[in-house]
């Protein structure tokens, strides 16, 4: 990676590859010709209209060199459980943790491909609290703490793609947009018995409700019944408290809840290189996120879920 990316000429020319796979395309008179600048920019030759391989990217006016960037990318791809901020600060020696955690937070959003498909075939769907619940609460009385929708594809024994999303409540209102962005309409879902999902047959889906019984036992038979997303969801807490001790905002849990998603979906891929291509792809294919948009906080959303 040093040796491919060792210049911020070569990182600009990888992005442009990435920006315009099938060639340049002038935005104003759509030519296909162009020279690069000394300072690294695409003019086109017909017009004269200079375009930046950077903008309207995630790297949109950033300060960092690209050689940066591309070195933080290959530290998050390349490690089994990524790289909390502290320890990017350390491995790329930034001066201030806040460099370190804003660049985290703006490559998390580019690990959600634009356009991604839904789950398809047989789906298990429940809900999971990130925080624990308040003690004086019923299992879905979420309180201070934040409740995440998760949807697993059953593959035989295993498990195919997942899905993660924060959902305002346990209502019917909150969780079928959930699974409708989630999961392909026809396919096979089973939750357990609880009433929100009820409306499931009607969306389009084949809707399997395992029913749970008796108060003592709700807990070890939903696992029983549900074992994928009860997994998925025990990795989520376990990386979350591993790799970033807990301290995660929950305006900011749906970005760690994403990372975990790219993470997880490509958990059996032996090539780490195709992991830092797909990352530096996306990074090209969404729009830039500001400093105030990252950083803004609502009055609901302040703590952290430790």
């Amino acid at each position: 990676m040093e040796q491919q990316f060792s210049t911020e000429s070569a990182c600009q020319d990888y992005l442009v590859k990435m920006r315009w796979p099938d060639g340049f395309r002038c935005s104003d008179c759509q030519s296909s010709q162009s020279w690069k600048t000394n300072r690294g920019l695409m003019m086109c030759r017909q017009c004269g209209r200079q375009h930046s391989v950077m903008a309207g990217t995630i790297f949109h006016r950033s300060r960092l060199p690209l050689r940066t960037w591309f070195r933080a990318m290959w530290w998050v791809t390349n490690q089994k459980t990524g790289v909390s901020a502290l320890g990017l600060q350390r491995l790329l020696g930034f001066g201030s943790y806040e460099t370190a955690w804003m660049l985290l937070q703006k490559l998390r959003r580019a690990m959600v491909r634009p356009g991604r498909d839904r789950l398809s075939g047989h789906v298990e769907v429940d809900e999971t609290f990130v925080g624990g619940v308040d003690p004086d609460g019923g299992r879905r009385h979420i309180g201070n703490k934040a409740l995440v929708g998760v949807a697993v594809e059953i593959k035989g024994e295993g498990m195919g793609r997942i899905r993660l999303h924060r959902v305002k409540d346990s209502s019917a209102k909150s969780l079928i947009p959930f699974i409708k962005q989630a999961v392909e309409s026809g396919s096979a879902i089973t939750t357990d018995g609880w009433q929100g999902y009820a409306r499931l047959s009607k969306e389009g889906y084949l809707h399997t409700p395992h029913v749970v019984q008796g108060k003592s036992q709700n807990k070890k038979l939903s696992i029983s019944l549900l074992p994928r997303v009860h997994r998925v969801a025990s990795l989520f807490k376990r990386w979350l408290m591993g790799t970033h001790q807990g301290s995660v905002s929950l305006h900011h849990l749906d970005y760690y809840l994403d990372e975990f998603t790219f993470r997880f979906n490509r958990r059996t891929s032996t090539h780490r290189g195709q992991l830092f291509y797909r990352l530096v792809q996306q990074a090209v294919a969404i729009e830039p996120a500001p400093y105030n948009k990252i950083v803004m906080q609502t009055p609901t959303d302040r703590g952290n879920l430790s």
